[in-house]
């Protein structure tokens, strides 16, 4: 069986892909960019074909020789446009699924209450409803698993309950932490997933199910539960009415990794009771020895690992769809407008491998060797205007790959010992990048700090020039610093 993967970079495409394997099944990874699977262990492993669902035209080679198709993919956070886009690219992928003769789509939805009218709906989970429609009209089985919250390492709802509950011993909440949630683990989501893949060609199995964990809670309670899991002492939790989507999302934001623009619909979301209405993919799927994971096991499961440092995918792995793809500025074909660059370079009296792991460990909690404040207010700032500002952190406090998200930068080239170059996600009027390299130097090593930006239109050359004045303190300060903490070894 050839399965194809959308969402590979993502947090459940990429965990799916090795079970898939250890399943005995090809698997072909849709992606935009393959370079950001290269770093995974399981690269080697799975065929590649570079297409995007917003691009309809570079759908359909990905789709040849395959039986199954897992639909992992949405424009959460994107926009307020981001409705359309979703529908728009899921018809396009079930309609080039169908050219392709697919035997069967997989999709993972939003679980929603039964008897709300689709109107009624947040925007979040009326456009999970209208994605697994969409990929239906090319006539191609649906299968569509639909779940409410997924308790995971990683996860956002899961780092959203983990950061509320650590940092907030008294909080005033909305209502919705008095609304009645179905939560489930990750790993029973993957193995529902993997068991969908073996379903029976039979018309019943070309529908909607509902999936969740063996407990229905309230968002209250799954907070008092971490805290009791986690040693903390129980919350102060006071709920108001006041507090609308759009206060709540700002709430989360200011108190979790999870940037305002993703809270917002996933908070909106929360107002709705969202338990199963009925367990009928049993009949083709059964619960495991000791049936599903509950909420304290998940939990304790997620600190594990997190302790552990075995993150393997974060929410915020994923680069948005339909994101631009602009060339390197060391790439040949860098062409046109201006390119600005503050460079700095320090010999340092340490060994390469010591001054790399210094590089390789920047961000997250040990933050940008300068001026703290500088960073903590240009986070804020990049919040405040909707982006992922300064605290999505590392999924791993000392190891990188390709791809990973590290604070308001990605990972867009690591090559171990020698090189880290990072690319800007914050809000920005031009491209930024932030480049590291290491290169061994008598009996110590070299250090080098590129940061480049590629200004668009006058905003982009104002800014540019209105923050020059800082890079002395900022820019040269993070060169020294690293540079002294590995001599401090």
């Amino acid at each position: 069986m050839r399965c194809l993967v959308t969402g590979a970079t993502g947090y459940l495409g990429g965990r799916l892909v090795p079970e898939l394997l250890a399943d005995g099944a090809k698997v072909r990874c849709l992606v935009r960019d393959p370079a950001r699977l290269r770093d995974h262990p399981w690269r080697a492993a799975v065929e590649t074909a570079t297409g995007d669902v917003t691009r309809p035209p570079t759908l359909d080679g990905a789709f040849d020789g395959v039986d199954v198709a897992y639909y992992l993919v949405h424009s959460l956070g994107s926009g307020p446009d981001f409705e359309r886009v979703d529908r728009d690219a899921a018809r396009a992928f079930g309609l080039a699924a169908a050219r392709a003769g697919v035997r069967r789509i997989v999709y993972l939805g939003g679980l929603v209450p039964p008897d709300l009218p689709e109107g009624r709906l947040s925007p979040h989970l009326r456009s999970r409803v209208a994605t697994g429609r969409a990929l239906r009209e090319g006539g191609t089985p649906v299968t569509e698993l639909r779940a409410a919250v997924v308790i995971g390492s990683g996860s956002a709802s899961f780092e959203m309950l983990r950061h509320l509950t650590e940092r907030l011993p008294v909080m005033v909440t909305p209502r919705w932490v008095d609304t009645r949630i179905q939560p489930i683990a990750v790993r029973d989501v993957l193995r529902l997933l993997l068991g969908a893949a073996h379903l029976p060609d039979d018309p019943a199995t070309d529908r909607v199910f509902d999936v969740g964990g063996p407990e229905v809670l309230t968002y209250r309670a799954m907070m008092q539960r971490y805290a009791r899991i986690a040693g903390l002492r129980r919350r102060v939790i006071v709920s108001v009415p006041v507090l609308t989507p759009s206060l709540s999302s700002h709430w989360v934001g200011l108190v979790t990794p999870v940037p305002s623009g993703l809270a917002r619909p996933l908070v909106e979301s929360l107002r709705h009771e969202v338990v199963r209405s009925e367990r009928d993919l049993e009949r083709w799927i059964p619960d495991p020895p000791g049936g599903p994971i509950g909420f304290d096991r998940a939990v304790s499961l997620a600190l594990r690992r997190i302790r552990d440092d075995e993150v393997d995918t974060r929410w915020s792995s994923a680069s948005l769809p339909g994101a631009p793809s602009d060339p390197l500025p060391t790439d040949p074909d860098w062409a046109g407008g201006s390119l600005y660059q503050d460079v700095r370079e320090r010999l340092v009296a340490a060994p390469p491998e010591a001054l790399w792991r210094v590089v390789e460990g920047i961000g997250g909690e040990h933050g940008w060797y300068s001026f703290p404040l500088a960073w903590t207010v240009r986070g804020a700032l990049d919040r405040l205007v909707g982006g992922v500002g300064l605290r999505r952190g590392r999924r791993s406090p000392g190891r990188l790959r390709v791809g990973d998200s590290l604070d308001f930068w990605r990972v867009e080239e690591i090559d171990p010992g020698r090189l880290l170059r990072l690319r800007a996600e914050m809000r920005l009027p031009g491209l930024a990048w932030l480049e590291l390299t290491v290169t061994p130097d008598g009996d110590g090593a070299r250090y080098r700090q590129r940061a480049l930006f590629h200004p668009h239109g006058l905003a982009g050359q104002a800014y540019w020039w209105s923050v020059a004045p800082f890079h002395a303190v900022v820019f040269g300060g993070m060169a020294r610093n690293i540079a002294a903490r590995a001599e401090a070894g």
